[in-house]
């Protein structure tokens, strides 16, 4: 085995100022577990709250950064399980390494052809946009749905399974330069996350109204997809980038009688059964490696560039997600 390189934090604090490089050798599995050799990882949102400590997890320190990716079996201890197996991990698998020791159980076998930085991000923000329009209403074709924060990952897959849903999706976005390529992928209408927005989108849906609305910013754009909502309508919040509390209109809920909760894909995979979990990431791995899921990618870096890696997150010509490469 090469010599095996981690991203490690000891402290919690800035991403780029607590993070270092360590050497170190990976340990030898036992039975029911394997080593894996890792391909790629992307840096989510979750990785670097999770090193400032701003999760809904914390790490026991000193502590591996890394929520998903995909791998090559390397060495194995596991039945179903052998060498030059490319699989995820659909539990934290510390991702942010050249290798990780982990149990089997914990590991969901890829589909023969799939490329590696799209298996890496397949966990969760596929599985996110997955149980946005299957967990909280049963959509059929021609419903509607809104969302904010449309150019996001979760948000362009969304529009991806919605599309082959026949459901159609209203997108606002802050910027309009995206508006063309979120077409592309099947949105039935991108509009700017303003009022004229708002205005524009109940116009474009005539009578009807959304059955749901997914909610990534929080304040006043979480009460904008609100206002969409038909009468007896759920409102998702699963992110919040805005960092702002969720805005919700008293009429909303006195007159409309909307539901506003919340979703935490993680929290879904703890609780789930484990024939629903592997029999949704099978499906969702099919449309990857079909070519129906496209998640966008800007740039790789090895574990290395660490820094530059995040310090291209907050870039503005940044197009799509950053990961670590260890190919």
């Amino acid at each position: 085995m090469s010599e095996a390189q981690r991203l490690i934090f000891r402290n919690t604090g800035v991403p780029v100022d607590s993070l270092e490089v360590e050497s170190f050798t990976p340990a030898s599995p036992e039975e029911g577990e394997v080593i894996v050799r890792m391909l790629a990882s992307p840096i989510n949102p979750a990785d670097l709250n999770t090193i400032e400590g701003t999760y809904g997890v914390m790490l026991d320190l000193p502590g591996v950064p890394g929520v998903e990716g995909c791998g090559v079996i390397e060495k194995s201890q596991a039945d179903g399980f052998k060498e030059g197996d490319r699989v995820i991990f659909l539990e934290r698998a510390n991702t942010w390494a050249t290798h990780t020791t982990v149990p089997a159980c914990c590991l969901f076998k890829l589909p023969a052809k799939m490329d590696s930085l799209q298996a890496a991000m397949l966990k969760v923000n596929p599985a996110t946009a997955w149980r946005l329009l299957h967990g909280f209403a049963e959509l059929k074709e021609g419903d509607w749905v809104v969302q904010n924060l449309g150019n996001s990952a979760v948000g362009r897959c969304v529009i991806q399974i919605a599309r082959d849903m026949g459901v159609k999706t209203i997108s606002l976005v802050r910027r309009q330069e995206v508006m063309a390529e979120l077409k592309e992928l099947g949105a039935h209408a991108v509009l700017l996350d303003d009022e004229d927005g708002v205005a524009a989108a109940k116009e474009l849906m005539g009578g009807s109204k959304a059955l749901l609305a997914f909610n990534a910013v929080g304040g006043e754009s979480s009460l904008r997809v609100m206002k969409l909502l038909d009468e007896g309508g759920t409102h998702i919040t699963y992110g919040a980038m805005g960092r702002k509390p969720v805005t919700v209109g008293n009429g909303q809920l006195i007159f409309k009688g909307i539901t506003v909760t919340g979703l935490w894909v993680t929290r879904w995979l703890e609780k789930a059964g484990v024939g629903e979990v592997r029999a949704v990431y099978q499906q969702l791995a099919d449309r990857v490696a079909a070519g129906k899921i496209v998640q966008a990618v800007d740039r790789t870096y090895p574990l290395a560039e660490f820094k530059s890696a995040i310090e291209r997150l907050d870039s503005p010509d940044r197009d799509g997600k950053v990961l670590f490469s260890c190919q």
